[in-house]
């Protein structure tokens, strides 16, 4: 570096000349590698869903729901409160939202990168300081005073081509990237908290199954072995009930965990026990449980999906580097200057005569610095590529997981219903194995083929309104739902 003298007019006329001067690169959002629409198809319509969407107050319904897409709010404008309709759901995410650590790390994130962001915009102005001095000392038998007071700016540097003013824009993009990632930590807690307690009503579902399973497994145990014993069904129909009642023991167990442990996964997202005052909770499957919500188009996720708005932030930031990166090629200039004033006593310090001024601007030009400035800018435009490839993925990942959510929603209603059927036939079959086996029709083989098939039929129906019920969930996410400022 060279370090050179300049005067005070040169500098004034300088700073009018090219204070306006930047050096980023203009700004251009990457064209969304998506399509303008979301796939359409069989797989995509449900057919029991467009007949009840035909049928008076079809809406609100499970089949309705996917049915009606089109004409419901847009998730993006649905508030979280409006979309959960069950109001002890709509509490334990009030809790979440007030407890977890997550959550209030990303907050303190969003705090921290705000304040950096102040103190990058403040280096574009003068830091004023004020001093004040006063020595007294004895030379050779005489006493000497001396007193001086300045006012001043150290060092300020002139943003003659931009670089503060770029690295001023990289920290503000960076601190809004921050704010897009804690409404993104939000989205994925509320949605976290709904599905666990989706997951804990679907097991105590399958819990209460499994008790009614085993209660009547050890009824027909029971009779079965007091039949054997007057001689009137053999061992084997004997084994046969005792490994029916066996299984089902083995299942209740495995129930009675997923429970508590559900619990647990629930009360940790909480970030606090939970509390045994609730309001009531509406039934499993209730199919109003969710308000029907829209998708849009895929371009409303460029702009409202947080995860997305936060990579175009980054991208905005890493083009802003750049231009911080080129500002480093030219000469950097600095100016110190103070005003203030100086006496032997103290009671002349403000007298005429006593001012005193220094005003010193300097200039750093970049000569030779083996390649440093160009591996900055280097590093600089790789970093732009960088996060223009992640923004292009995240772009890419919102698509499908819009697509596959959308899919879903679609055939989980015709899979439902088919469910539903299931029941109600095994139902019907179980009825009748166990009437043909009282009168001695049928075996006892076929009373428990039919019990067994009853029982996994409920099973599957549970486990189908569960998945279902998540999918509403998930897609609501990913649809950029559940943000409240």
């Amino acid at each position: 570096m060279i370090k050179l003298k300049v005067g005070a007019c040169a500098v004034t006329f300088a700073v009018a000349l090219l204070t306006g001067c930047t050096l980023d690169p203009h700004y251009v959002r990457p064209a969304a590698p998506i399509p303008a629409a979301y796939p359409e198809g069989d797989a995509y319509e449900s057919t029991t869903a467009a007949k009840a969407a035909a049928d008076a107050g079809a809406s609100g319904s499970l089949a309705a729901s996917a049915a009606t897409p089109s004409t419901a709010p847009l998730a993006v404008d649905t508030a979280w409160r409006s979309f959960f309709r069950d109001e002890r759901l709509q509490r334990l995410i009030e809790i979440a939202l007030a407890n977890n650590r997550d959550l209030r790390v990303a907050a303190l994130n969003v705090a921290e990168y705000e304040a950096q962001y102040r103190i990058t915009r403040a280096a574009l102005a003068p830091s004023i300081t004020a001093s004040g001095n006063m020595t007294r000392e004895r030379t050779q038998g005489a006493i000497a005073s001396s007193s001086d007071v300045s006012v001043g700016t150290t060092s300020w540097e002139i943003d003659f081509f931009g670089r503060l003013r770029s690295l001023k824009r990289q920290a503000l993009e960076n601190y809004l990237a921050t704010d897009a990632s804690r409404q993104s930590t939000q989205i994925s807690l509320i949605a976290t908290v709904a599905t666990d307690y989706l997951t804990l009503l679907a097991d105590e579902r399958l819990l209460q199954l499994t008790e009614d399973t085993v209660k009547s497994d050890q009824a027909t145990y029971d009779v079965t072995k007091r039949v054997q014993e007057l001689g009137n069904a053999s061992l084997l129909d004997v084994q046969q009930a005792q490994n029916s009642l066996a299984s089902a023991k083995a299942n209740l167990a495995s129930y009675r965990r997923a429970v508590a442990q559900d619990r647990n996964n629930l009360s940790a997202v909480l970030g606090a026990p939970i509390p045994d005052n609730l309001p009531p909770a509406r039934k499993f499957d209730d199919e109003s449980m969710f308000a029907d919500i829209g998708a849009g188009v895929p371009s409303l996720l460029l702009t409202r999906r947080p995860d997305i708005v936060q990579a175009e932030h980054a991208l905005k930031a890493a083009n802003a580097n750049i231009g911080a990166a080129r500002a480093a090629f030219f000469p950097k200039i600095e100016l110190t200057a103070t005003a203030g004033t100086s006496s032997s006593t103290l009671s002349n310090l403000f007298k005429a005569g006593t001012g005193a001024w220094a005003f010193a601007p300097s200039v750093s030009v970049p000569i030779f610095d083996y390649g440093s400035n160009k591996a900055s800018l280097d590093v600089a435009r790789i970093e732009k590529q960088i996060e223009v490839a992640d923004y292009e993925s995240a772009i890419q990942t919102a698509f499908k997981e819009v697509s596959n959510a959308l899919t879903a929603r679609a055939t989980y209603v015709d899979q439902i219903k088919a469910d539903r059927e299931y029941v109600a036939s095994a139902q019907n079959y179980y009825t009748l194995a166990e009437a043909r086996y009282k009168t001695g029709t049928d075996s006892f083989l076929t009373f428990l083929d039919a019990q067994r098939t009853l029982y996994t039929a409920q099973q599957q129906l549970a486990t189908d309104i569960l998945s279902r019920q998540s999918n509403l969930v998930t897609l609501y996410k990913v649809l950029g739902g559940g943000w409240e400022g």
